[in-house]
């Protein structure tokens, strides 16, 4: 049995195909982690989320940026921009149960046995990893409660900035998604600053990589996580970054973990969108 986690798919169903086919992945025994950002950008939004479903235990997803931009979406509340792709999944006589369980998927998962810990973006400094799973089945609680619509119409925007636990309310959650799902920098305070998302080594010297930063009480964790794809792949500081731009024309790429090591292997993919943020 082997656990592979894989990049950002967003859509790209056929490099999916492609990327299992050389991993020689084994339904029957094998276990998929995938970093987040399962749909949009990419042409084939649909074919992925239920392939994916379709894998249930076999396949471990947390929610990305754009997983949780789908699902505001579809209650009303997101801001439409001209590179969505996913309104097959807004017209599927399956939309219902494809969301359903889009938004039970978690934000933070941890398998204690391999020693990892998966994500789609980062964690604040401040948190350890204890304070992660915490915070992150706080906010998952809203997500799959009576409160999620309420909350997609307050989640866009990036205040606060910073972790404070007396926050409360669509102030909290709003922090705590961003971090989950958003984050690339942070200033050497701790304070995310979600503008800048170019490669590391090109940002603005007050600003560090997430998992550079000064004290991180993470630091101990080994976490895979993707969503930065100007990045690519990286295995550095007790992390895995697998978003390898499969969007713009780059690679896809999937690692394979063990205990406190992983093996890398990406296939190239065809360019479906241009390079813009994401």
């Amino acid at each position: 049995m082997t656990t592979w986690a894989i990049g950002d798919v967003q859509g790209c169903f056929d490099a999916l195909q492609a990327l299992l086919e050389k991993i020689r992945f084994d339904r029957q025994r094998d276990t998929l982690w995938f970093t987040g950002d399962l749909v949009n950008r990419g042409p084939a939004s649909l074919e992925t989320l239920r392939f994916v479903k379709d894998l249930g235990e076999r396949a471990v997803t947390v929610l990305g940026n754009h997983d949780l931009h789908l699902l505001a979406a579809a209650n009303g509340h997101a801001r439409h921009s001209k590179h969505d792709t996913f309104d097959d999944v807004l017209a599927a006589p399956d939309r219902d149960e494809l969301l359903d369980w889009l938004r039970r998927r978690p934000l933070l998962h941890h398998d204690t046995e391999l020693g990892w810990t998966l994500i789609h973006a980062g964690l604040l400094p401040q948190w350890n990893l204890a304070d992660a799973q915490r915070l992150a089945a706080e906010a998952e609680a809203v997500l799959r409660g009576p409160g999620m619509v309420e909350f997609f119409a307050h989640m866009y925007g990036d205040i606060p900035d910073h972790w404070r636990e007396d926050l409360h309310g669509h102030e909290r959650a709003r922090v705590i998604v961003n971090a989950f799902t958003r984050l690339r920098y942070c200033d050497r305070e701790g304070a995310m600053d979600l503008r800048f998302k170019g490669a590391l080594g090109d940002q603005p010297p007050d600003l560090v990589p997430w998992f550079q930063a000064p004290h991180r009480r993470s630091r101990d964790a080994r976490i895979v996580f993707g969503h930065w794809s100007t990045l690519g792949p990286y295995d550095g500081d007790n992390v895995l970054a697998l978003d390898s731009g499969c969007l713009w024309g780059r690679l896809l790429t999937a690692a394979r973990l063990e205990p406190g090591a992983a093996e890398m292997v990406s296939i190239p993919c065809r360019s479906y969108s241009k390079p813009h943020a994401a």
